[in-house]
């Protein structure tokens, strides 16, 4: 598994994704590149190592013309040879070939986390199975772990974050000042213990469905003339027929995504924006790969898309004053979707009381958008009820008085 920083083209130093320009930002020579001149100096390198890769083998090669390969020398073997060969392990290799350094395991024996190297600076990084970009926390660099993100992992789309830390600062407390009953001292940065950029897995859904709806509408018209009243009573056979067409159902990807409804609720994410996934917009966050495959979502997704069609159909049949006897149905024609990563604060803040409780929040990385439970200070609902009942006192007293 590949384990990467993506590196300044001038200096080395490892660069980071900076939301405000959607550039890449070099925080030690503080230069700044676009996603085609960082893709250019990474296949560079990446043609240059494959070129000096080809001179080393052909200059050992042509060092010894009597070496042979395992399975060269295998075919030389007689049969007794090779059974001892094949007893002494064969070409099997106990040792793991990807780049894990080891496995941290749990009572039961179920790998937990693993160990990875720090590419910058040699040192140990350790990580869940899902988690696909992180920081070294010795030398803080951004890393990458690729491998994680390849083959049938590889995302389609990425879309990118929108809103840079300090900004989601500001959109975080701005959101706390709106609310009534907040406590004051919530409203201070200082109390903002952890903000982390975050890329979720989602699958994200197109489809469209053929819907019909069949049921009886009724129209009832009452009038009077003098002292009769008339009721008029019409019948109706209503026909709704359609094909409906789906953009962007998006559904977690992650099974481990403890806070899926409050990330949901900071939906909708502009799926306009996203682009071909690469890795590139994931320096300087960290990232999580899909654990979910779209076939365990599958009959869920269908069943909303059904649902939501119907719904659709018998919002058409207005101007009934009843409907009965409804019959809807609903074929999906055609369904594609799409693994993307989607961008999330996370927020952790911490009281400011004896209780020093934390309270965690989500913001949507493109729009600002923010989910979470806050406090409610008792003094100021007090206060406010109170001086509610007071004006509702003496506007009493005032029309008891007047009367």
């Amino acid at each position: 598994m590949d384990v990467l920083t993506h590196k300044c083209p001038n200096c080395g130093g490892p660069l980071t994704f900076d939301p405000n320009d959607q550039k890449f930002h070099c925080d030690y020579c503080l230069n700044i590149y676009t996603e085609e001149e960082v893709s250019q100096y990474e296949q560079e390198q990446k043609e240059a190592r494959g070129a000096q890769t080809q001179q080393t083998s052909a200059e050992e090669n042509g060092a010894d013309q009597f070496t042979f390969t395992a399975e060269e020398q295998l075919d030389q073997m007689d049969d007794a040879e090779k059974k001892a060969f094949a007893e002494a392990g064969g070409l099997s290799d106990s040792a793991d070939d990807a780049t894990p350094t080891g496995t941290m395991e749990n009572e039961d024996n179920e790998a937990t986390m693993e160990l990875f190297l720090c590419p910058s600076c040699g040192a140990e990084i350790v990580t869940d199975a899902t988690t696909a970009a992180t920081y070294c926390y010795y030398c803080h660099n951004p890393v990458v772990l690729s491998g994680r993100l390849s083959g049938k992992f590889l995302p389609n789309k990425v879309l990118p974050f929108a809103v840079e830390k300090e900004e989601a600062i500001t959109k975080f407390l701005a959101w706390t000042k709106k609310k009534w009953f907040v406590p004051k001292a919530f409203f201070n940065k200082d109390q903002i213990d952890k903000l982390t950029g975050v890329y979720f897995p989602y699958w994200a859904t197109d489809a469209t469905v053929d819907g019909s709806l069949q049921a009886n509408g009724t129209v009832i018209r009452i009038w009077r003339v003098g002292d009769i009243e008339y009721t008029e009573t019409k019948q109706f056979a209503v026909h709704r027929e359609g094909s409906l067409s789906f953009k962007e159902l998006v559904k977690n990807a992650l099974s481990k995504n403890t806070q899926q409804k409050m990330v949901e609720t900071v939906q909708p994410f502009p799926l306009e924006k996203a682009i071909d996934f690469k890795s590139q917009y994931l320096a300087g966050f960290q990232a999580e790969k899909r654990d979910i495959d779209y076939q365990a979502i599958k009959s869920q997704v269908q069943s909303e898309l059904q649902d939501y069609s119907e719904k659709l159909l018998r919002d058409t049949a207005s101007g009934y004053t009843t409907l009965t006897n409804v019959h809807a149905s609903a074929d999906i024609t055609s369904e594609k979707n799409e693994y993307v990563l989607l961008p999330v604060w996370l927020v952790t803040y911490r009281s400011s009381d004896s209780n020093k409780k934390v309270y965690y929040y989500a913001m949507n990385g493109q729009t600002g958008k923010v989910s979470g439970v806050l406090p409610i200070s008792h003094k100021k609902l007090g206060l406010t009820a109170f001086g509610i009942f007071a004006v509702l006192a003496i506007l009493f007293m005032i029309g008891g008085y007047l009367i």
